[in-house]
């Protein structure tokens, strides 16, 4: 069986990350994408600091998913480098776990 992930992106506005929730779902890249409320992002880019509106988006999927995820990803996002951190999910709920995997089939 394979092994469940959280990924974790952002995304500039709530529109562009719901729609893309809904692509990777119809998809079946994920199983389930929390997008939290807008939150302050501060940054270094191109050597200035900088400040911005995201959306963090908590993505729950299974290894064998990743790959396409990512090029899904970085494909439709708007920023010239899009955060996708990737983390392996070693323990929960064994039914939480299997209904990850169960919905990205």
């Amino acid at each position: 069986m394979p092994e469940p992930y959280l990924v974790i992106t952002s995304w500039p506005d709530i529109e562009g990350a719901r729609h893309q929730a809904q692509n990777w779902l119809q998809k079946k890249l994920v199983a389930s994408v929390n997008i939290l409320p807008q939150m302050d992002s501060i940054y270094h880019w191109k050597g200035e600091l900088r400040h911005g509106k995201e959306h963090k988006m908590f993505i729950k999927t299974c290894a064998d998913r990743i790959d396409a995820l990512q090029r899904e990803i970085k494909a439709a996002h708007p920023y010239a480098v899009a955060e996708i951190l990737q983390f392996k999910i070693d323990s929960g709920d064994p039914e939480y776990l299997d209904w990850i995997t169960q919905s990205t089939r």
